[in-house]
């Protein structure tokens, strides 16, 4: 085998690969709060939690529980056992992805954690996908989460405060998405991965993340549109992560003034898990925004043959504790991975 022809045609570009071989979701599985199973895509997700504890005796126990409750329940879908996963691919929200870590050290499964913010939906699914392709190894779980309690303590302020916030903040989601990626199936395809670059447009607001990813959401959009020769109008839906309703205007704008009509066929996904009544300001916001999203209803779109083909764009502002105290900026990256309905 032409080792060097195979690898030239799976590397579109420097940012964009293309899986040859049939790379599949085999299930997958999203587990949420109760704000998120009150929404409209609740009858999506495989469990809701009514509290926030999840049944744990401190927020960062439930978020741990939400995870590793999304892989469990993706592995039983697939008729998986743990032994038969060869890598978790996992990441989280928080200091050192804890809860990956401390959901890998339950599942005793080999593991990758992997940080990419709110981008580690996407992040771990592409990198899932690759190490299929590849054949190092047979399944792969991609997994991530986010906790709105565990959020607001590790990077705004304890809940007990009540602080104010101003309309353009966003609501973490509540919530942990996992998948099972292997060979072959009836799954969702997945095709196609742009790895983004980081962009800082010098933002400082930690209450305005929309408007700090936007632009690396579109200069991930742009960047695969321009190496697959496609345009917006070849996808039945792109999503991103969790721009909500300001990142989500601004990315439109950009897009159009460099050419792409994202038309009727984009929408956000921090958008799409609340309704307009419940109170999230902009709308939702972290890890599981997009995993959620794209591990329940998306999945279900995909499998049942109403979308054929769907654009995920993952956003992440990449950000700390520390370095906003230092008075950095918001430094953001966005990752796409595109899937196609299963056959």
């Amino acid at each position: 085998m032409n080792t060097t022809a195979v690898a030239a045609k799976s590397r579109i570009s420097r940012q964009t690969w293309q899986f040859l071989e049939d790379v599949r979701i085999q299930a997958s599985a999203a587990v949420v709060g109760p704000k998120e199973g009150e929404g409209p895509l609740g009858s999506s997700f495989d469990k809701v939690y009514p509290d926030l504890y999840a049944g744990g005796n401190c927020w960062e126990e439930a978020e741990r529980r939400l995870m590793e409750d999304a892989i469990r329940i993706a592995l039983q879908k697939a008729n998986l056992t743990e032994q038969e996963i060869d890598v978790i691919l996992a990441g989280d929200l928080l200091n050192q992805n804890i809860t990956a870590t401390f959901t890998a050290e339950m599942l005793t499964i080999p593991t990758m954690g992997m940080y990419g913010a709110c981008s580690t939906s996407m992040l771990t699914l592409a990198n899932a996908a690759a190490l299929v392709n590849a054949g190092y190894a047979k399944y792969a779980v991609a997994a991530c989460s986010s906790h709105n309690a565990t959020a607001e303590r590790q990077y705004r302020y304890p809940t007990e405060y009540g602080g104010q916030k101003p309309p353009t903040a966003q609501w973490t989601v509540t919530g942990a998405g996992a998948a099972v990626v292997g060979m072959g199936g009836k799954g969702a395809r997945v095709t196609h991965a742009t790895i983004g670059k980081v962009v800082d447009m010098g933002i400082k607001d930690p209450f305005d993340l929309g408007s700090a990813m936007a632009p690396a959401a579109v200069d991930t959009l742009t960047a695969h549109f321009q190496d697959l020769g496609r345009t917006p109008q070849d996808y039945d839906l792109i999503v991103t992560g969790d721009l909500a309703a300001v990142g989500y205007a601004i990315a439109k704008e950009m897009m159009a003034a460099r050419g792409y009509d994202m038309g009727k066929v984009y929408d956000d996904c921090g958008l799409m898990i609340y309704s307009p009544d419940q109170e999230v300001f902009a709308g939702g916001s972290g890890c599981a925004s997009s995993a959620a999203v794209t591990y329940g209803y998306l999945m279900e779109q995909l499998n049942s043959g109403k979308l054929k083909r769907v654009l995920v764009c993952a956003t992440g502002a990449l950000h700390s504790p520390v370095s906003y105290q230092q008075g950095n900026s918001i430094p953001c990256v966005a990752h796409a991975v595109v899937l196609e309905g299963g056959r």
